[in-house]
């Protein structure tokens, strides 16, 4: 599914969209270039999970959790130079989790199963393009 979003407000009606969808256990794999607008997303989504808490890009931290209606795992893998790393560091006891979500940014785990992916188009001012696949909005 393809929607054009031509605001943050636009942008963040469309994550709780998802938000309304998700149980716990969901892979959410966001896919654009800088600056396209994947950590609003994502902030809409915790939003609308009921996170209380600013949401931050997790870019030197690799995850950040956030507690919601489901628990939000937000990783950044934007400076992982090997999918290794992450399992030095036991990032993938959360993939999957019962009563949590899981937004990839960058993503560099293999073998993640079944996954939601939101890729972003656009930059700056412009209008973006968010398409959709792994679940009906």
């Amino acid at each position: 599914m393809k929607f054009k979003c031509n605001t943050v407000f636009e942008t963040h009606a469309l994550a709780a969209r998802l938000a309304e969808k998700l149980r716990g256990g969901e892979i959410i794999l966001l896919g654009g270039d800088l600056g396209a607008g994947k950590t609003t997303f994502t902030k809409g989504l915790a939003k609308a999970l009921g996170v209380e808490e600013v949401v931050t890009s997790p870019t030197f931290t690799f995850m950040k959790s956030y507690a919601g209606r489901l628990t939000l795992y937000h990783y950044d893998m934007y400076r992982v130079t090997d999918a290794s790393e992450l399992y030095e560091l036991g990032l993938e006891e959360y993939l999957g989790a019962e009563g949590g979500v899981c937004v990839i940014e960058w993503n560099k785990f293999e073998n993640l199963g079944k996954t939601i992916t939101v890729n972003i188009c656009g930059s700056g001012d412009d209008p973006r393009l968010i398409e959709v696949e792994g679940i009906e909005l």
